[in-house]
């Protein structure tokens, strides 16, 4: 029965088809990551805040995603594309995401391996 269900969904697969997403775009997903990793970076940095560090930097990268497109589709008169503005959005979420859950927890760590050493 397993052996049908499996080719049952892979004549299935073959037929599907899924979303075609371009180099622009994954151009404007490592950006809005340099950004947020950039702005992360910095704000942490001085202040040792991790929810400030997030916040700060996923609203970095999504105002310069925001402020190419509108640049892009209102003053150089072509269009305004609304993927690409979220791709660069998305790469900063990804960016803070992986940096707030990996930044500063090495003292943590310390403490723990000082606790049972003693």
């Amino acid at each position: 029965m397993k052996f049908f269900i499996i080719i049952l969904a892979l004549t299935f697969t073959s037929i599907c088809s899924a979303q075609f997403i371009s180099g622009d775009d994954k151009l404007h997903f490592g950006a809005g990551f340099l950004i947020s990793g950039g702005t992360y970076t910095l704000v942490y940095s001085k202040t040792k805040n991790k929810k400030k560090a997030f916040w700060y930097s996923l609203a970095a990268s999504t105002f310069a995603g925001l402020s190419k497109e509108i640049y892009d589709g209102y003053i150089i008169e072509g269009r305004f594309d609304t993927g690409e503005a979220i791709a660069t959005s998305l790469g900063g979420l990804t960016a803070s995401t992986t940096l707030q859950l990996f930044v500063g927890n090495s003292k943590r760590r310390q403490m723990k391996h000082l606790v049972l050493v003693n």
